[in-house]
């Protein structure tokens, strides 16, 4: 047994022993590779186009805080190389897959004071319009389905004027036709947030305020899904005020434009739409998050 277990010990260092040059010439290959993702900085000798190719691999491997780190140290140690704007500009884009949204556009502003007349620069303008779009999704409204124009409508404005300085110094910009559907979609959601805010002033009474409403979205969000929405908020409101005349006119407008609405019954007569306190149906969200 002795002898077995000798012969064991022997083989197993003797294996050791064979294996041992081999390892000493991979060590610094390991730490090389090892620590080339992570310390990439410390490299006192690491080139500008290697700096950037890395950051280029975190992107596609969607690494963003990785990338974020590379194109930064690239900026810092080779400000007028080859790669210092377009590093710039890759980092807004990994600012806002990072979910950095006041770094993206601070980064956004920053390339284009700096590079009015770049090539890309209309990229710039277009990630900060993205920014802002995706800026209000929050987690709940991944998990609860969630009316996004119950939501404030800030970022949703903030977007939609981002998109707007886009096209009115870029119309002929590759990322114009995106920004133009997006324009359309948050014009809507816009229009939508003030019906809310009207129908919020129904139900308090405020009468007044909420013609303000109505007639700001036919003013200002003509086109959008809102306006019979609007010009509805109108009539109840004036017959609630008993402003006969007023709800009589806005009622044509209504019914010769958009005979359908929900308003109107099949006569184009007025029926009440329910805005009034208590009016709504109460479900456990309204009363979770208390209306």
């Amino acid at each position: 047994r002795r002898l077995c277990f000798n012969l064991k010990k022997f083989n197993r260092a003797d294996s050791f022993s064979m294996l041992r040059p081999f390892l000493i010439a991979l060590f610094p290959l390991i730490l090389i590779f090892g620590c080339s993702k992570d310390e990439i900085g410390e490299d006192p000798n690491a080139t500008e186009l290697f700096y950037y190719q890395s950051a280029q691999d975190s992107l596609r491997a969607s690494n963003y805080a990785g990338a974020i780190q590379k194109l930064q140290m690239l900026e810092s140690r080779f400000p007028f190389g080859r790669y210092a704007e377009q590093a710039q500009l890759e980092i807004i884009y990994a600012y806002f897959k990072s979910s950095q949204p006041e770094a993206a556009k601070s980064a956004a502003d920053r390339f284009i004071r700096l590079h009015p007349s770049h090539p890309s620069v209309d990229y710039a303008y277009y990630l900060k319009g993205m920014v802002s779009f995706e800026q209000d999704k929050n987690f709940l409204a991944n998990i609860i389905p969630m009316d996004p124009s119950t939501r404030d409508p800030g970022a949703a404005r903030q977007s939609f004027n981002d998109f707007s300085e886009l096209l009115r110094l870029f119309p002929d910009s590759e990322y114009a036709p995106d920004a133009q559907s997006k324009m359309k979609y948050l014009r809507n959601l816009l229009a939508q947030s003030e019906i809310r805010v009207a129908e919020y002033y129904i139900e308090r009474g405020a009468y007044v305020a909420a013609v303000n409403r109505g007639r700001y979205v036919l003013e200002n969000f003509q086109g959008s899904v809102a306006v019979p929405d609007g010009l509805a908020i109108m009539v109840e409101a004036y017959k609630m005020m008993e402003m006969e005349d007023l709800a009589e006119k806005t009622l044509k407008v209504l019914v010769t434009n958009y005979p359908e609405h929900g308003s109107l019954d099949k006569n184009g007569n007025f029926k009440r739409t329910g805005h009034k306190s208590g009016g709504k149906t109460r479900n456990w969200l309204r009363t979770l998050t208390l209306g």
